[in-house]
């Protein structure tokens, strides 16, 4: 898993919409939020993701994009963010490169981590949270984000 102070690795991904982003695109934009979770539709990515929905004009204001990561599929993002009316993208990682890359990884590799990360505008990690099976620690690590302005 990475820390804060670490460069955040390169990718490129596809988001929902069929876009691709790559992380110097995303960084030319300024600061955002790369937030991993295990799957669309599930219980608690859902709280979560709603979660990051409320607070998205929040972060925007402040200067901070959003983007969720998980190994579904664009066309289960698409539905996912439709049904949820989520408003930021989801990027689809099916062969799990950019989880590894952020050690979003379970131990033994058996799922993805619910890992949030807030990324400068210089590529490196300025804070994270790390909560499995709870959305608290990701609303705090909003808080944070919000505090900071960015």
């Amino acid at each position: 898993m990475l820390n804060v102070g670490d460069r955040a690795p390169a990718f490129e991904a596809h988001t929902d919409s069929g876009d691709t982003v790559s992380l110097d695109g995303l960084l030319a934009e300024g600061p955002f939020v790369l937030y991993f979770y295990p799957a669309d539709f599930t219980p608690v990515c859902t709280k979560e993701a709603c979660m990051f929905r409320d607070a998205h004009p929040r972060l925007v204001q402040a200067g901070v994009r959003v983007y969720g990561v998980s190994p579904q599929g664009t066309s289960s993002h698409a539905a996912f963010r439709e049904k949820h009316d989520l408003n930021f993208p989801l990027l689809a990682d099916p062969d799990k490169q950019i989880v590894k890359a952020y050690g979003a990884t379970l131990p033994l590799g058996l799922g993805v981590r619910r890992v949030s990360y807030l990324i400068g505008r210089d590529g490196v990690i300025a804070d994270r949270a790390v909560a499995d099976l709870r959305v608290g620690p990701h609303e705090a690590f909003v808080d944070r984000v919000l505090a900071r302005g960015g």
